[in-house]
């Protein structure tokens, strides 16, 4: 990976949809935007801050999430995200988070994500299969 300068900063927006509800997604039975939509929101921005600085073969998994999700916005309004890159220790990066609805602030936090070689991190992951199938025969 490139030099990812403190600061890089990404956003992403969502208007909030029927398939964005806290009753679609089965994490509430109100119509408001639901928490899973908004980690999933706050981790696209921090993608977003530092997609031009990796390199071929290389990506970032999210490890952590630590957010409040602070206010609920109802159908129709859009939700805009925010990722700051506030550390790096190795692979290690950590971003602070927000996120504002057309009225407030609706979430803050931090996320940490690890720079991976995608090819061996899912070739890894695809291990587990080989191994629940020797557990399950």
């Amino acid at each position: 990976m490139k030099q990812v300068p403190i600061g890089a900063k990404g956003s992403k927006s969502v208007k909030v949809t029927e398939d964005t509800l806290a009753s679609f997604a089965g994490s509430g039975a109100v119509d408001v935007f639901s928490t899973p939509n908004l980690v999933l929101l706050m981790e696209e921005a921090c993608v977003e801050a530092i997609q031009d600085y990796l390199e071929d073969g290389e990506t970032t998994v999210g490890t952590l999430v630590n957010i409040s999700h602070l206010a609920a916005t109802p159908p129709g309004l859009r939700v805009t995200a925010t990722g700051i890159l506030t550390h790096v220790e190795g692979r290690k990066l950590v971003f602070e988070v927000a996120a504002f609805d057309d009225v407030e602030k609706v979430g803050e936090g931090t996320h940490e994500r690890f720079l991976v070689n995608q090819e061996k991190f899912t070739a890894k992951s695809l291990r587990k299969v080989d191994i629940h199938k020797e557990n399950h025969i």
